[in-house]
């Protein structure tokens, strides 16, 4: 499985994928939507599909707490990453959601006016010159707990071509076919993403507005999302171990930034101490590209590999990323 795809849980659970590699008995996933009766002391975001409520946990405390005051067996201590984690155990699954799949169904029969839209996004994209194959959707939308308030989850699979999609997106805006976000839209991302002072709104607009991976169709927002393709994943679960060594602010300039809209982002990084930068919350996805200098305050880690050690640091060490976060040096 890979990030974006999603678990459902033989108790109802459903679990968004949030790794590329995991344990042979488990599948990294973080905790989104519990049913209603579980939930609901927990959350007032309440969704609902074929007459079956859920709530969504969208703070990463409570749904830590959720798991820990009622499902024990899905936190997981990973010892290479040394931190307590989301992990479903695989006899647990009872069905995998996947985001190329679901683009599919609603390309081939749209069943409401949101799906209709995600249609005509994907049907745009397609006449640029992306592939249907390297397309999908995720989020509320993938398993149908989608609202009319929900906005877009649009994935594009692999570097070269998410490069491309977010270069279409701002021909397309240019062209009249999409829609860029007016202020009442970055406002409200604003206060979806930033949960403390560590970005101004205006900081926060700046780098927005220059990563072309957020748009609107027929007033709905959408997230230009990244997913690497199999031959981008070179990586075995256990490869690297993971040391923290407190926190650091740094400037740094960026050498690649291939995967900086990946999950979690990284940054390869020219640094006297420092090889790469990485963020785990979406916020910071782009923030910087090839050959600009950016200022990072996170936690500092050692990687441990079998060829040797190197240092990086982490932003995003909770969903919110508080007092964490990764600015251009203007």
């Amino acid at each position: 499985m890979r990030i974006r795809d999603f678990i459902k849980t033989s108790e109802g659970l459903y679990f968004a994928v949030n790794s590329y590699v995991h344990p042979e008995d488990r599948v990294f996933a973080f905790l989104r939507y519990v049913p209603y009766e579980l939930g609901k002391h927990y959350s007032d975001e309440v969704r609902e599909i074929d007459g079956e409520k859920y709530v969504k946990l969208s703070d990463s405390k409570i749904a830590y707490k959720f798991l820990e005051e009622n499902f024990k067996d899905y936190l997981f201590y990973d010892n290479y990453l040394n931190v307590l984690m989301h992990a479903v155990p695989k006899e647990k699954i009872e069905k995998v959601y996947y985001p190329k799949r679901r683009l599919e169904e609603i390309i081939e029969e749209p069943k409401n006016r949101l799906e209709e839209k995600i249609r005509k996004l994907a049907l745009i994209f397609e006449d640029y010159g992306i592939p249907m194959s390297q397309m999908g959707v995720t989020g509320s939308t993938l398993i149908r707990l989608n609202n009319e308030n929900s906005d877009i989850d649009f994935i594009i699979y692999g570097s070269k071509w998410h490069r491309l999609g977010r270069e279409y997106l701002k021909m397309a805006v240019e062209e009249g076919k999409l829609e860029s976000l007016n202020l009442e839209f970055w406002e409200k991302a604003y206060k979806k993403r930033i949960k403390d002072n560590t970005l101004s709104f205006e900081d926060f607009l700046f780098h927005e507005k220059r990563k072309w991976n957020r748009g609107v169709i027929d007033n709905t927002m959408f997230d230009l999302l990244f997913v690497r393709e199999w031959d981008e994943i070179n990586e075995n679960y256990g490869e690297k171990r993971f040391k923290p060594l407190g926190y650091v602010k740094i400037r740094a300039r960026v050498l690649d930034d291939s995967f900086i809209f990946d999950n979690p982002a990284l940054y390869i990084v020219e640094h006297e101490e420092v090889r790469e930068v990485v963020s785990f919350t979406h916020t910071y996805a782009g923030q910087c590209f090839k050959g600009e200098e950016m200022e990072v305050r996170g936690k500092l880690e050692e990687v441990i590999t079998k060829e040797g050690s190197y240092k990086r640091v982490v932003v995003g060490t909770t969903r919110e990323a508080y007092n964490e976060y990764i600015k251009l040096i203007r």
